[in-house]
């Protein structure tokens, strides 16, 4: 059975190795395609400073997914929570974080601070 399939693949010289090669190439095209559109994803920054998102509105294109960094500031902790967005993260301080979001439907997604819920507030829309 080995000597048949043998045999078939090896018409000329290096038949297998160029089969296997064009099978590498077909697999590393497609993750290249793959992780281009992972790539693509635009990138926004939000700010926490004194308790407060910068900007409060970032405007986003719909239908894409983007990257969020939450840069945090501040000495202390605060957390990114969005019930819309279903995201949930806490950033320390002088350190900041990174999200994946979406592809977001056209809309209005808000954001909060839970731990200073009074001044860090935002949104996020989707155009």
């Amino acid at each position: 059975m080995l000597h048949g399939y043998l045999k078939s693949n090896l018409r000329g010289p290096n038949t297998m190795h160029k089969r296997l090669y064009s099978g590498r190439l077909i697999v590393l095209s497609m993750l290249l395609m793959i992780g281009g559109s992972v790539l693509a994803a635009e990138t926004y920054t939000l700010v926490i400073r004194e308790h407060r998102f910068e900007p409060a509105e970032l405007e986003v294109p719909a239908g894409q997914k983007i990257k969020l960094v939450v840069k945090n500031e501040d000495p202390t902790p605060e957390e990114f929570e969005s019930h819309s967005l279903k995201r949930e993260k806490i950033i320390p301080g002088k350190s900041q974080i990174t999200l994946s979001i979406g592809p977001l439907d056209p809309g209005t997604y808000d954001f909060f601070g839970e731990f200073h819920e009074e001044t860090a507030k935002g949104r996020i829309i989707a155009k």
